[in-house]
């Protein structure tokens, strides 16, 4: 597949960022053929831990379509790190402003472009006690029925074994294996060409989270719970749903915290996300991988 072009600061964290994850990771990556070789599409994918953003991106940029994250706009503000960020292109997420109707257009802006638009629908790293997918937030789907694209599902395991949730600490050795599979694009078409209304967008959100939680079961090789990614995870309820932003764009809540029950091999402890962690978007610093 011929790579697109990709900028100097999208080629510069590719070679810090990569050749790590080739030395401390294992690869299994599965349904390449369904990433659109041309034109804008959406991919939803599930979140276990802060460095999957890392991980996926690695997959992404080798079926030779890169990922835009949405970032969250605090680090865009920091030295060298928010110039990566915009150089390579993601989009700045605005949270508790009105100004958070602007990474929805500029991510309908950037899938109208041709772009690969990386969306996580669950908001925030899943306080699922065993790592099963939340309730999605609707942005991917509105964003993927305002242009017309087609949202492809990934689903991602193994990232909670080289970094467990809501921890800092990887484990490095002995090297993890990262398995990532994409699905075929999600059937929204009984939601395409409606009024975008709290029930189409939840019916078609709900419909990509549950081609998630399919791609998920085949990768961990055990059934899902009945109501797996369309339920309220543990917690306060504004952890999983409800928090969204302008124009549908989600925003991970600021006194959500994780559940201390122990998830599969690794316990999560009970700090809050800090500003420099983000929802979704922690490893687009390192940018495509």
């Amino acid at each position: 597949m011929a790579r697109r072009r990709i900028g100097f600061w999208y080629r510069l964290a590719v070679v810090v960022v990569k050749p790590l994850l080739l030395l401390f990771t294992k690869r299994d990556w599965r349904g390449t053929e369904n990433i659109p070789t041309s034109g804008g599409f959406v991919t939803a994918v599930n979140h276990i831990s802060y460095v999957d953003p890392l991980t996926y991106a690695h997959f992404q940029y080798d079926t030779g379509r890169v990922p835009r994250f949405l970032a969250k706009s605090g680090l865009f503000k920091i030295p060298f790190v928010g110039r990566v960020l915009a150089g390579a292109g993601q989009i700045p997420v605005y949270r508790d402003s009105a100004d958070a109707a602007l990474a929805f257009r500029a991510a309908v802006e950037a899938v109208e472009k041709g772009e690969c638009v990386a969306v996580y629908p669950e908001g925030t790293i899943t306080r699922d006690k065993t790592l099963w997918p939340m309730l999605g937030k609707t942005g991917a789907a509105r964003i993927a029925l305002t242009t017309g694209a087609p949202v492809i599902p990934v689903a991602q395991w193994g990232a909670h074994e080289l970094l467990p949730p809501y921890t800092k600490r990887p484990r490095l050795l002995p090297r993890k294996t990262m398995h990532v599979l994409a699905g075929p694009p999600v059937d929204l078409d009984e939601f395409r060409g409606r009024e975008l209304t709290a029930d189409v967008l939840r019916g078609a959100t709900d419909r990509i989270m549950e081609s998630i939680t399919e791609l998920l079961v085949k990768l961990r090789d055990e059934p899902a719970p009945p109501n797996a990614g369309v339920r309220r995870g543990p917690g306060r309820k504004g952890a999983v749903e409800g928090a969204e932003g302008a124009e549908g764009v989600e925003v991970e809540p600021t006194d959500a915290k994780p559940t201390d029950a122990k998830p599969t091999d690794a316990k999560p402890t009970d700090a809050k996300p800090t500003d420099t962690e983000t929802d979704g978007t922690a490893g687009t610093a390192g940018g495509r991988a």
